[in-house]
Formats: C-alpha cells, structure tokens, sequence
C-alpha cells in the first residue's frame, strides 16, 4: 500500500540512476524526519503491517529482528556522521524505474530545474514491502516519486545546478593587468 512521507531529501538520485559497490544502478533517495515524529509513526505502523501480512503471527517478532539488525528501511540518524541527520530517522527508498517528480503545483520537474535537490523539503510517496528470499528478510521501501514542498539548504553532495547568478560578472583584471584566461 502505497502512502506518503513529509521529510528532508538526502542523497538525490531521482533524476539519475546510482549505483553502489557494483550493484545495479537505481533511482532512490533518503527522507529524514524527526525522530517520534508523526511521520516516522506512519512508517513504522507500516512496516509492522507489511511484517503481519508477510510472517503472520511471527511478524512482530521478525520485525524486531530487523530492526535491530538494521534491515529495515527505516534507520536511525544518529548513527550516520552526516549533515542533518543528528535527531533524524530516515528512510531509505529504491526503485530500478525512473520515479515521478512534481514542483508544488504537481507539475513535473527534471533535474535541470534544480527544484529537487538534496536538502530540499518534500513529500515522497513509497510503498513497503517484505523480502524474505536467498539474501535474507528485510523490509524494504520503493520510491514512486516526490513531490517539492520547500528549499532547505543544499547538502554539500547534492546541490543543484548552477544558475546564472552564482557566477561572478565582474571583468576586473588581476593584480597582474591580466584577466585569468590570458
């Protein structure tokens, strides 16, 4: 069941595939929330449904394993070195096909708007869902897409394309006489 989540965006990818040690390259980001915050409440109502409906009476048992075993889409924030993520919980989605992205209005945007950026505030709609195969049980979430709700400031991985106004216009030459490109 496919729902959404309000958070910061972090590590980008929804324009772009990525990939990491080898793997298969795909569309995905991070969300982080406030810990104990009702949209952290939301996932993890979530996952314990998608455990109930994959393992049964056993699933609120497996899913404590999960989590405890970092299996889970839904991680802690203090457990990462990284910008913004000190009091956060975030969740990690993937989805091997290119996700829908919309500007406020719900008009879509591409990378080239630089709207969508990591840092920015929006909505990410994912859907849960319970693996249990040869690589192990886990309860994974897969991005559909996001939506821009408001800037934040940029990551330092994850800003968005230069505009024209971030360059200099000054023609001033150089203590030498010269300008830079002579």
């Amino acid at each position: 069941m496919a729902f959404n989540i309000k958070g910061r965006l972090s590590f980008e990818h929804i324009f772009t595939p990525s990939s990491t040690e080898g793997s298969e390259p795909t569309f995905s980001c991070s969300v982080l929330m406030p810990k104990g915050s009702a949209e952290v409440k939301k996932v993890e109502a979530e996952m314990m449904r998608v455990a109930t409906e994959k393992w049964g009476a056993k699933g609120k048992e497996v899913l404590a394993r999960l989590i405890k075993g970092g299996k889970t889409c839904l991680r802690d924030g203090d457990t990462k070195e990284y910008d913004g993520y000190a009091g956060m919980d975030y969740v990690t989605a993937r989805n091997p096909v290119k996700p829908s992205a919309f500007d406020k209005n719900g008009e879509e945007t591409e990378k080239a708007d630089g709207l969508i950026y990591s840092g920015c505030y929006v909505q990410a709609r994912i859907e849960l869902w319970a693996q249990d195969n040869k690589y192990g049980r886990r309860i994974n979430a897969k991005l559909l897409g996001v939506k821009f709700e408001k800037d934040g400031d940029a990551f330092a991985s994850g800003s968005g394309p230069a505009k024209a106004t971030d360059f200099d216009v000054d023609d001033e030459p150089s203590d030498d006489g010269k300008k830079p490109w002579e």
